[in-house]
């Protein structure tokens, strides 16, 4: 859908730059695999194309060249030892199944459920790892609630709650499909991948502290109760809100779709482990704004505002404040009791140029407050730098660039070369620490008056 979409509407991307080529790992795979080697990693976290599986959408015309690309890929990784860590659903559906509703259909789930199913089949004996959907927060807020993402449906405080249901639903039928047909017999893991921003009061009046915590439950909670938490279902506070604000808009129920009382025991406990991806932290102040109603920033009524003195990057959205992944560890090991975590990614955007002492700087910073949170208790069985290598980043094509190799897109070859921040990667998987002369200025003072008793901090 993002081929089609970006190809009616070039406007829709920055810099107008498609997907059609981007970094072309379909051909240069094995130079992706060389530079894992080069950083020395374990894993590797990639996703399937479900277009490229099933052209169609459908489980009835299966593409055995997309299968046979992916064999390749797991095979050259394994062959080096590195573990393979696949993800099911990155935020880019078959235009047929589109063009049908997309993740709007109930009928979704059994797509996605038929589409694993294949996957399973196919490479369950080899993958160990494996992630059902990427981010649903971006893909039902930014996608069906907005127009910032394809496909843009733009059917504001709707067509976004329903998609969080269908996927959220869709993600444990596939849990439980594994679960049933493959744990036994191959013993991997299955998770769900969430944006976990974390989220602070623009201060302490007693309206903006009410005003976050319902924000952490509409951001957090929406996907992160109905696997973890004791009850179940979505947060309380989300689906109150939700129904006052309906019943005032003149609806008959809920916006909100409810889970049946089937589908809420299918979805606890349906995760090994939690995907976080985590890149920054926003500042929340309770708000009076109008906002379009129905709409999601209606239903939460606040402002986000991030601090004037924290580093920016290349993205508006993107600042460095390293407190909040360990605060948002925090949170979910006190609110979820300490689920298994891996960071499926966190990452830092630039210009162009392989110079890249931001990237550096918020690499160490964040790593050093992820150890602090180790030390606390949290459960981390992996991290992931996004990204590996530049690639076309949305709607900001390749404008804004994540890799720790710069790639050169007007090149034919598609040339990868090392940043600075490669080889400060590289030298931090090697020796296991974070070194040098840095300290955590940007950390905030619960996490700095920790006695810090040495520099070298080992991992």
């Amino acid at each position: 859908m993002w081929d089609s979409y970006t190809h009616k509407h070039p406007e829709f991307v920055k810099d107008g730059v498609n997907g059609d080529v981007a970094d072309d790992s379909y051909h240069l795979y094995h130079r992706d695999i060389e530079m894992l080697r080069e950083l020395g990693v374990d894993h590797y976290r990639f996703s399937i194309a479900w277009s490229r599986i099933l052209p169609t959408g459908l489980i009835n015309n299966i593409n055995e060249r997309g299968l046979d690309y992916y064999d390749n890929l797991i095979d050259e990784l394994q062959k080096y030892n590195i573990e393979p860590v696949v993800t099911l659903y990155h935020m880019d559906l078959p235009q047929r199944l589109q063009d049908m509703g997309g993740w709007a259909n109930p009928l979704s789930v059994e797509w996605f459920e038929d589409y694993a199913r294949v996957l399973f089949e196919k490479y369950a004996g080899k993958v160990k790892y494996w992630v059902t959907i990427n981010q649903p927060n971006n893909i039902c807020m930014d996608g069906y609630g907005d127009k910032t993402m394809a496909p843009a449906i733009n059917m504001k405080g709707i067509a976004d709650y329903i998609c969080v249901k269908n996927v959220m639903v869709a993600h444990a039928k596939v849990y439980r499909l594994y679960e049933k047909k493959y744990k036994k017999k191959c013993n991997g893991l299955v998770g769900i991948a969430l944006a976990l921003n974390w989220a602070d009061p623009v201060n302490n009046k007693t309206e903006n502290v009410k005003a976050v915590e319902d924000y952490r439950e509409f951001t957090i909670g929406l996907y992160m109760n109905p696997i973890w938490s004791k009850e179940g279902d979505y947060p309380k506070v989300v689906k109150d809100l939700i129904a006052k604000k309906s019943k005032e808009q003149g609806f008959t129920k809920s916006r909100l779709p409810e889970l049946s009382t089937e589908e809420k025991a299918m979805l606890k406990g349906s995760a090994d482990f939690l995907g976080m991806n985590h890149y920054t932290t926003f500042l929340v102040k309770k708000t009076n704004m109008k906002y379009d109603s129905p709409s999601f920033r209606d239903d939460v009524s606040v402002d986000l505002s991030q601090g004037k003195d924290w580093k920016k990057s290349e993205s508006s959205w993107l600042r460095s404040v390293p407190y909040g992944l360990y605060k948002v560890c925090v949170y979910i090991n006190q609110k979820y009791n300490y689920p298994t975590i891996l960071i499926t990614e966190h990452g830092w955007s630039t210009k162009p140029g392989i110079g890249d002492q931001s990237r550096v700087d918020n690499l160490r910073s964040y790593l050093f407050a992820l150890l602090l949170a180790l030390e606390d208790g949290t459960e981390v069985i992996g991290y992931t730098a996004w990204s590996l290598m530049d690639n076309v980043e949305w709607t900001a094509g390749i404008s804004e660039r994540f890799g720790l190799y710069e790639v050169d897109f007007d090149s034919n070859e598609k040339k990868r070369t090392p940043r600075l921040s490669a080889f400060v990667y590289k030298r931090i998987i090697e020796r296991r620490i974070i070194e040098e002369n840095w300290t955590p200025e940007n950390l905030n003072m619960e996490i700095s008056n920790r006695r810090l008793r040495k520099i070298k901090i080992e991992l």
